[in-house]
């Protein structure tokens, strides 16, 4: 299996759903190789065995490989790009010197490659040489099928099924039309293209993002499959104690502030909120492109004492903020799944999310508007805050509902795939 990230060093709902996943496969007693560009000795490795990327001898590869590499080598451009992040926020990281760049070739010495395991100015390198070292892998480890998860790695999983001859499954947690609308970035759609065509099986997180891989991508439907993502609650302790430190009641937006999640409808709704209900306050959780833009309208609107920036949550830090939240918004403009709103459901949140995201395929006790009407949003922000029958009613059975939504069960139908391209079943 090869990922980008893996707990504890995550940057969004990625690295936790592949954490997650493992964990639920371990139970139905499969065993896995999990390739990641860099380790730092303190990921959880009881259901899977961590393999680093950089860890991997390649100054021996067989001439295969060189064959392979040639093939991709198109791949290498040293372009700037990094996922998830806008013209604006990258211009800033690139002057503030925040992003990491890696070598470019095999080390003479050890014939490894250094990989930042991040997201940075260097990523699309990173992408290819992983890809080799994923072929270098493939030659030595013993395994019956590969599974790629996302675009960053699809390239890693073709270069092991053409060096092994064993089946690929790709996953896809989000397509480049959820992340750029219809300014996709050429290069991240070509190689999304290439792996899902290239692939035995795909895996669609959501019945939304499955229609966008047959429509936008040509993949023909029979071999596109629908596994709803889960929420692993194991490492959660039960609700931490937190001293609320505002009166008012607390809306909470946790995601990126990026044009996929909908910061922008937001901030709408909130307005047109306090106007009815002065006795709240928003918090907007999370880092990207549109943080300044969106800090900018608060500003415009009058409303910013009212508002609170907290930047990228992790961890605890996000179990702190549901516990002092009153309700839970996720108004995402195409959200391939979306795992907060069932965090904040544990959490004794009530949610409301977009019906654009996948995560509405399969939660019945929460409210669901369309992104842009933020009137409706802005209604049933209003509902929850001044009903507290309407609250507890959410509070109640949403605890319950997800609750069974667990990744043993999404981890089952995994398995059932891998058997099905193997013809195990």
């Amino acid at each position: 299996m090869f990922g980008w990230e893996f707990p504890p060093h995550i940057s969004g709902g990625l690295g936790t759903a592949c954490f997650g996943l493992t964990r639920g496969l371990a139970k139905h007693g499969v065993k896995m190789i999990f390739v990641v560009p860099k380790a730092y000795g303190d990921e959880d490795q009881s259901a899977v065995r961590l393999l680093p990327a950089e860890d991997v001898d390649v100054s021996h590869t067989a001439v295969e490989l060189e064959e392979f590499w040639k093939q991709i080598s198109y791949m290498e451009i040293g372009s700037n790009i990094v996922p998830y992040v806008g013209p604006e926020e990258f211009e800033r990281m690139m002057s503030g010197k925040e992003l990491d760049g890696v070598n470019q070739h095999v080390s003479s010495s050890s014939g490894k490659f250094r990989f930042s395991g991040k997201y940075g100015k260097d990523l699309m390198s990173e992408v290819s040489r992983y890809a080799l070292v994923a072929a270098s892998i493939a030659a030595r480890e013993q395994f019956d099928i590969i599974h790629a998860h996302d675009w960053l790695t699809y390239l890693a999983g073709i270069s092991a099924k053409l060096i092994s001859g064993k089946p690929l499954v790709v996953h896809m947690h989000a397509t480049e039309f959820d992340r750029s609308g219809e300014n996709v970035n050429q290069a991240v759609y070509d190689i999304e293209r290439k792996g899902l065509h290239m692939a035995d099986m795909v895996i669609a997180v959501s019945h939304l993002t499955r229609n966008i891989v047959i429509n936008r991508f040509g993949v023909p439907e029979d071999k596109v499959v629908t596994v709803h993502n889960a929420v692993d609650f194991s490492s959660i302790s039960d609700f931490p104690e937190v001293k609320r430190w505002v009166d008012e009641k607390v809306v909470t937006f946790l995601g990126r502030v990026t044009y996929q999640k909908g910061p922008d409808y937001f901030i709408e709704a909130a307005n047109r909120v306090i106007k009815k209900y002065p006795n709240v306050r928003f918090v907007m959780a999370g880092s990207g492109d549109m943080l300044n833009r969106m800090i900018r309208r608060a500003a415009e609107l009058g409303i910013s004492n009212k508002f609170h920036f907290t930047g990228f949550l992790k961890g605890d830090e996000v179990n702190r903020m549901f516990a002092i939240s009153d309700v839970y918004v996720m108004p995402s403009v195409s959200e391939p799944f979306g795992i907060s709103p069932l965090e904040a459901m544990r959490s004794n949140v009530p949610v409301i999310i977009s019906k654009q995201s996948g995560v509405a395929e399969v939660l019945r006790h929460a409210l669901k508007v369309d992104f842009w009407d933020i009137d409706a949003m802005a209604d049933c922000i209003y509902g929850l805050l001044n009903y507290e029958a309407l609250s507890t009613y959410f509070k109640r059975y949403g605890q319950e509902e997800v609750n069974s939504l667990k990744w043993e069960n999404a981890a089952l139908e995994v398995k059932k795939v891998y058997q099905s391209v193997l013809g195990w079943g």
